[in-house]
């Protein structure tokens, strides 16, 4: 089984919201909602993550500029947004997707993510990680 196959089967069995995988081996599983998780991820494994494959319940275009940071192989989406997939491809990040939307909302699925919000206004990848980083930290001090 390839590294995205059990990607896949680890998000899956284990019900979790993203899990990285690299050489056979889980780097990081985690049941975190938005992108904390895979902040986290980077904060925690750094360089490791490239050539990594990631299984992840939702990727926008927030996730796709971090998994483009990362620098990993390819992505497995339950859920891409149109803007996610074409950072990835812009990338040569290869993926694969369940479910194609033009958008993903806030948890009350009244608005735009507000990780989403803050990725339409930037396209580097590292910018992007510094202000998701930045919004982070204000959310949680609410």
């Amino acid at each position: 089984m390839n590294d995205l196959e059990t990607a896949k089967n680890l998000l899956n069995q284990k019900q979790l919201t993203l899990v990285i995988v690299k050489n056979g081996v889980p780097l990081y599983e985690t049941r975190f909602h938005r992108i904390s998780g895979f902040l986290d991820a980077i904060d925690q494994h750094g360089k490791a993550l490239q050539n990594a494959s990631v299984a992840d319940k939702v990727v926008g275009k927030a996730v796709a500029l971090l998994c483009a940071l990362a620098r990993v192989k390819e992505v497995y989406a339950e859920t891409l947004s149109t803007a996610g997939k074409t950072i990835l491809e812009q990338s040569g990040i290869s993926h694969e997707w369940n479910k194609l939307v033009d958008t993903i909302l806030d948890d009350a699925k009244q608005d735009l993510c507000p990780f989403e919000k803050e990725a339409a206004r930037v396209d580097d990848p590292r910018i992007a990680y510094e202000r998701f980083k930045a919004l982070q930290k204000r959310m949680r001090a609410r």
